[in-house]
């Protein structure tokens, strides 16, 4: 497996770190690449319960590498290129993630940059360092968002900020991000990754059926009206309370005791 992406695993917190800190993480497509394999490695691992993605050094993710952009600008690939390069490049990134089925949670430790800041918006919960900046800066190179950006960002600071965010490019700095929802939380940057981790080893002792059932739910309800997430929300009640680990839940309960959940 590439180095690209380092993968480390702590009872049932996955670490994913992008290892790239002399170009800040600019996505690339060995990252990429070993993002997907790594997804799909979490996905049929159910001892897995949360998922933290980070970037090493100072930066989350400069975004794109600005040097091969001008380069294929120069080559004037024609637009059809264009087009498949992205569905079949960067944009399996976001139905990646979109479908990562523990939960993810960004500790964006520096800038966040253009497909950095959309990367971030991909993740279910963020987390910001103080040094942290955000910037939707693709007019800044005269495109616009191809990774999923005009679909993550509105639902993440609502449609009036993604549109001032996109249309400016301007930098927002932590408090900033804290302010308008881009973040849950802010703390200093030494203490970064140990809050991330608290947060996430909490997240990963849920039940691990019911804590991916609850993801899928909140997540396949934005797209549906009340009716079918109530139904969606029936069939995994259904699911969840056939489980091992709910009977445990409810014993532990009544006895007054930590569960101990099996996956089962």
């Amino acid at each position: 497996m590439s180095e690209a992406v380092l993968y480390e695993q702590d009872g049932g917190v996955v670490t994913l770190t992008l290892n790239d800190p002399a170009t800040r993480n600019a996505l690339s497509p060995d990252i990429i690449d070993t993002l997907l394999a790594h997804v799909e490695r979490i996905n049929a691992d159910l001892s897995v319960g949360c998922v933290i993605l980070t970037g090493a050094g100072k930066a989350f993710c400069s975004g794109g590498n600005v040097k091969k952009i001008g380069e294929r600008a120069a080559g004037l690939p024609i637009p059809a290129e264009v087009r498949l390069g992205y569905r079949h490049g960067v944009q399996r990134l976001p139905m990646a993630l979109h479908g990562l089925e523990a939960p993810l949670i960004a500790a964006v430790n520096g800038p966040a940059i253009g497909v950095g800041c959309d990367l971030a918006a991909m993740c279910d919960i963020r987390l910001a360092g103080a040094s942290a900046r955000f910037a939707e800066s693709f007019l800044r190179v005269g495109l616009v968002s191809g990774d999923g950006g005009a679909w993550f960002l509105p639902r993440v600071v609502g449609l009036s900020k993604a549109y001032e965010m996109t249309f400016t490019g301007d930098f927002v700095d932590a408090g900033q991000a804290l302010t308008m929802g881009l973040v849950s939380q802010v703390v200093e940057d030494e203490a970064l990754l140990d809050a991330v981790r608290a947060l996430a080893h909490r997240i990963a002792a849920q039940p691990p059926h019911a804590l991916r059932l609850s993801k899928r739910l909140i997540r396949d309800s934005q797209r549906v009206d009340l009716a079918a997430s109530l139904e969606m929300a029936a069939s995994m009640q259904a699911l969840a309370q056939h489980t091992e680990d709910h009977r445990e839940a409810m014993a532990a309960l009544a006895e007054k005791r930590a569960p101990q959940y099996s996956g089962r």
